[in-house]
């Protein structure tokens, strides 16, 4: 059974200023959704599940028409109401659960392995490759993430932060740990971020960043379940409380219920967050196609 690509657009692009995911991006006019979808595809994908909210639906049809004649196309909707949880949560809440809550809301489309990606970034072909392969194996028990240089992850518009990746010998993922304001500074002491104790600290452009790609078998799904209902009903009171899908994963491999590869991939990753990154964006894209990276017309 070919892998499905559940694909995380319940983003409003408050700060961006309008719906990033459907932003022409590309020298024709693409979307960087196209690309995403495209490299999907050519990695042997056979469904893709966008995750919206109810509100976007009307809005969203333009994206299934797009693909509906290419590729099996779903919705999932991430609701606030959508959760293993019979109790009480706040009523001050405003916005649903977080990434591991929005991959839950997919649950019903998926009886599959599969993989997860931002709708507003560029991963690159090398990455779907990747989880393709991987995911691709009759009997993929193991969980997979696709893990960037550092360096192929930065943004000329300032400091970012980034998930850094820390994995064996075997090249399993042991934890991912946050760090912040991550960049060039002029005491030339290459790229430095601040960890999670607020101190400077040396990455190294050979750092191994998280950008939310990652590849699961179906089973991860019962666990993610699980440990969302944890999450509510220790934390459904607090409105801004959210369940990332890092944490869901890393609380399996610190229990030792699953283990997690790390795909290192050597392309570039592109995201936008704000309207400042758009041009550098489009150039980049450019030249991956100026470079028969994509033909001349994906679809």
């Amino acid at each position: 059974m070919k892998p499905s690509l559940v694909v995380l657009a319940a983003g409003m692009g408050s700060r961006f200023g309008g719906l990033k995911q459907i932003e022409p991006i590309g020298p024709r006019g693409e979307w960087i959704l196209d690309f995403s979808v495209y490299d999907a595809l050519q990695a042997n994908f056979g469904k893709v599940i966008f995750v919206i909210r109810r509100e976007m639906e009307e809005s969203f049809q333009v994206v299934r028409q797009r693909y509906q004649d290419k590729i099996e196309v779903a919705f999932a909707f991430q609701e606030m109401t959508d959760i293993p949880f019979e109790g009480g949560v706040s009523s001050e809440r405003t916005k649903p659960w977080g990434t591991g809550h929005a991959v839950y809301a997919a649950r019903h489309e998926l009886n599959e392995s599969f993989a997860v990606i931002n709708a507003d970034d560029f991963y690159g072909r090398e990455a779907f490759e990747s989880l393709g392969r991987f995911l691709g194996e009759d009997s993929v028990k193991e969980l997979a993430l696709v893990g960037y240089r550092l360096v192929n992850t930065l943004s000329e518009n300032g400091l970012v932060s980034r998930g850094i990746c820390i994995a064996n010998e075997t090249n399993h993922l042991i934890k991912v740990e946050e760090h912040t304001e991550i960049g060039y500074r002029d005491n030339h002491e290459g790229i430095q971020g601040l960890n999670t104790e607020k101190r400077l600290v040396n990455l190294g452009d050979d750092a191994i960043a998280s950008m939310n790609c990652w590849g699961f078998p179906s089973s991860f799904l019962p666990h993610l379940e699980t440990q969302l209902l944890t999450f509510i009903k220790e934390k459904g009171n607090e409105p801004k409380s959210e369940f990332y899908l890092p944490f869901a994963v890393d609380n399996l491999i610190q229990t030792n219920q699953a283990r997690c590869s790390v795909l290192n991939c050597g392309a570039k990753w592109l995201g936008i967050t704000h309207r400042d990154d758009l041009e550098s964006v489009k150039r980049e894209i450019a030249k991956l196609c100026e470079n028969n990276g994509y033909p001349s017309s994906l679809w």
